[in-house]
């Protein structure tokens, strides 16, 4: 037992050494960061690569051999690149507001702290703002795994001239957050989303409680922090933003709550052997219409991983779909399906296509 302090000094001067190695090799990486920023401006190319971010990681996660988790080793490279992000030209990321909300989260874990993260009133805003370039990418919610797709998100591709880059996968955890006495509690604030994904809990927590929709999570939070009655379903950095207290922790229905988000962009990705396609289109009003769209696909062996619908807004009773397609647009089989497919169409248009998400952040 003598022995154990000198011990845990050896181990811990080790570690002060490797560290002073370890910032050595980051500092060696970012000059050369710096030297690549510099051809990228020179050459306009895009400073954001997701084809090139996917190839980073995986090779970095092909030399992980433990005791650290890939997920570990994939959330030290994305600040890593970050960095790299802010050494070549800050980045500014438009995402649904405020500090605290899911889609900042999602921002901060994809693209790291070091990058500009703005906050904007709605999701469709975070559209605008990329196609006037006032923002060089966006993110935006798609698909929740517990309530579905993002009605918003799919109305607002028909109204905004901007492309599919990336997606990410966002693990989410709801805390119920108020700063009285659960058992006083009269309201529990959240947006429509989260207390769709949180329903069985509610109804058998607090089936008497008042529950109020509101623009974001983040926004209910502020509304708790004001109001010992009221309490939030939200995330822990908006628990912490507004100092409210975590009064529960994982009222999600599901364990595992995963949001897809996609990050908008003005360029087009570069394929990367393992991508999507989101495709939208209308189909002509004639019997089996859609069936035959879907068969295009089938019959160049393409996979449909999603298909959705929202009212056109044009004329009633007029639906545009959504589907994913596991394939590039540069492919000859996605080419041949969406040729195929658009003689049952009114109007066909790839919205973008980008790498398939790695690992759930």
């Amino acid at each position: 037992m003598t022995h154990e302090p000198e011990r845990l000094d050896g181990l811990r001067e080790r570690i002060d050494k490797l560290d002073q190695k370890l910032v050595a090799l980051l500092s060696e990486r970012a000059k050369i960061v710096v030297d690549v920023g510099e051809l990228k401006r020179d050459t306009e190319t895009p400073i954001y690569a997701p084809h090139r971010e996917r190839e980073v990681l995986d090779r970095a996660l092909a030399h992980n051999k433990g005791p650290l988790s890939n997920r570990t080793i994939e959330a030290i490279y994305r600040e890593l690149m970050s960095g790299s992000f802010q050494l070549e030209k800050p980045l500014a990321i438009a995402h649904l507001a405020p500090i605290g909300s899911f889609s900042h989260i999602a921002a901060t874990r994809h693209f790291g702290s070091s990058v500009e993260c703005i906050g904007v009133p709605t999701i469709d805003r975070v559209f605008r703002e990329v196609a006037a370039g006032h923002c060089a990418y966006g993110l935006v919610p798609y698909e929740n795994s517990t309530s579905g797709s993002i009605t918003d998100t799919l109305d607002a591709f028909q109204n905004h001239d901007v492309t599919i880059y990336a997606e990410a996968l966002i693990d989410i955890r709801h805390c119920l957050l108020c700063n009285g006495p659960t058992n006083e509690i009269t309201t529990i604030a959240s947006k429509p989303q989260v207390i769709t994904q949180c329903r069985k809990w509610l109804a058998a927590m607090y089936p008497h409680v008042t529950i109020l929709e509101t623009a974001s999570s983040a926004e209910a939070v502020k509304r708790a922090a004001d109001d010992p009655r009221i309490a939030a379903i939200g995330s822990r950095l908006a628990a912490h933003e507004h100092e409210v207290e975590i009064a529960i922790e994982n009222v999600q229905d599901r364990a595992e709550n995963i949001t897809r988000f996609l990050i908008l962009a003005k360029e087009a990705a570069k394929p990367t052997g393992d991508d999507k396609t989101t495709i939208m289109f209308t189909t002509k009003h004639e019997p089996g219409a859609l069936v035959d769209v879907l068969a295009a696909f089938r019959d160049n062996g393409i996979n449909l991983s999603h298909i959705d619908k929202r009212p056109s807004g044009r004329v009633n009773w007029n639906y545009t779909f959504y589907i994913d397609a596991d394939s590039h647009r540069d492919t000859a089989e996605l080419q041949t399906a969406v040729s195929n497919a658009s003689a049952f169409c009114t109007s066909i248009e790839i919205l973008g296509s980008y790498p398939k998400a790695g690992q759930v952040l």
